[in-house]
């Protein structure tokens, strides 16, 4: 057997920084209140923004679509794994989307992976922010072609690079739509134009734009006016939609390659019956309204105004994402189990997920919290921010 004894070093050296993450455990579905360890807690850390997890008209859905169609697809897509529900799903996505096409994969992880290496080659160049999701930088790393960082949401910087590599085969920008450590926004229409000057693609992963920004959740595209214009964009339906799945939205014909070539349709089975029918309704329910929206950003505008006023730093956030600015790993550690201890569900993030001496707690803003569950929240920030000091 091999000798793993460097292990327990690099797990000791991790667990002396305050870098060693101690995973919970949820006991109950995703909504305002869960179980946590045993513990009733407020849940003040999932990327539920809609309350879509635990809402009754898509467990309505998956229901039936067992019944239905069983509970797996037993095959991949390109074989036998394509559904009356997939193909519903992709229809009512690009509808909703405002564009010509959708293919959707099993988680947007996923659907990154599937996208870049299949558009780009080692005769090419990617231009990433260099605050992009890790999904896009392994799928940069998958297609072998030559990744070239700019300054985050620096469209000066962009321009520059662009021209530099002015003469390369094929350019793809890419960018996150809302930067999910940050909450800040991609400056998309100006990287839309630079992108425009130097005849290179843009693709947007706007896994925390979709069902948070835009008309009723269509994402930072719609946001900024730019339905249609933006090459590729990359959603993802495990968050804001509150199942599981990923997507890619955009021109027809770079949907129809993906198709062909994608290597995650092409060779992993198809998302079961029972997530995809609730997918469906989660789109169904913004394409009528937009009431949860507009509750997301109500609770997020009076949480985040009640923190400030209290004294922290939240960053340059401008979305439901509020990080809580630690600055270091093991305060910020500290932070996370006395909000714990105190009825508050709120982890700790530290390096690599956020550069060293960035440590925060990131609070995710919910449809489903109510007002007295938000004063909740914020007497105990004041508690415990004033016990270790970081107010």
């Amino acid at each position: 057997m091999a000798n793993l004894s460097f292990l327990d070093d690099e797990l000791n050296q991790l667990k002396e920084q305050g870098l060693f993450n101690t995973i919970r455990t949820i006991g109950s579905a995703q909504d305002a209140w869960i179980q946590v360890d045993g513990k009733k807690v407020l849940n003040m850390c999932a990327n539920n923004y809609l309350g879509f997890a635990n809402h009754s008209e898509l467990k309505n859905a998956a229901r039936q679509a067992i019944e239905d169609y069983g509970v797996g697809p037993a095959a991949v897509r390109s074989i036998a794994g394509t559904m009356t529900l997939h193909n519903e799903l992709e229809e009512k996505l690009a509808k909703f989307k405002n564009v010509e096409a959708a293919i959707s994969f099993q988680s947007g992880f996923n659907a990154n992976l599937a996208t870049v290496p299949t558009l780009m080659a080692a005769d090419d160049v990617i231009f990433s922010d260099e605050l992009n999701h890790a999904s896009i930088i392994d799928a940069c790393r998958l297609s072998r072609a030559k990744t070239v960082r700019w300054g985050h949401c620096d469209v000066p910087s962009l321009a520059e690079q662009l021209k530099a590599y002015s003469d390369a085969r094929r350019k793809l920008v890419i960018t996150d739509g809302v930067f999910s450590m940050d909450g800040d926004i991609a400056p998309l229409p100006e990287i839309v134009e630079v992108a425009q000057k130097y005849d290179a693609m843009v693709m947007v992963d706007d896994a925390h734009g979709e069902g948070v920004l835009g008309n009723s959740g269509r994402g930072i595209a719609n946001h900024f006016g730019l339905d249609g214009v933006v090459d590729i964009e990359i959603g993802t339906m495990s968050k804001a939609f509150g199942v599981v799945g990923g997507y890619v939205a955009g021109k027809k014909k770079i949907v129809d390659f993906l198709r062909q070539r994608a290597r995650p349709f092409l060779f992993s089975s198809a998302a079961p019956p029972a997530d995809v029918a609730s997918c469906i309704k989660a789109v169904d329910i913004l394409t009528e309204s937009g009431d949860l929206v507009e509750k997301l950003w109500d609770n997020t505008k009076y949480f985040q105004d009640k923190l400030r006023g209290l004294g922290f730093d939240l960053g340059v956030t401008v979305t439901p994402i509020t990080p809580v600015m630690v600055g270091e790993a093991k305060k910020a550690q500290n932070f996370s189990k006395s909000l714990f201890e105190n009825g508050i569900f709120g982890m700790a993030i530290s390096f690599p997920t956020v550069p060293k001496g960035k440590d925060r707690i990131r609070l995710m803003n919910s449809a489903t919290h109510s007002r007295e569950d938000l004063d909740f929240a914020v007497r105990v920030f004041e508690k415990v921010g004033k016990q270790i000091g970081i107010i």
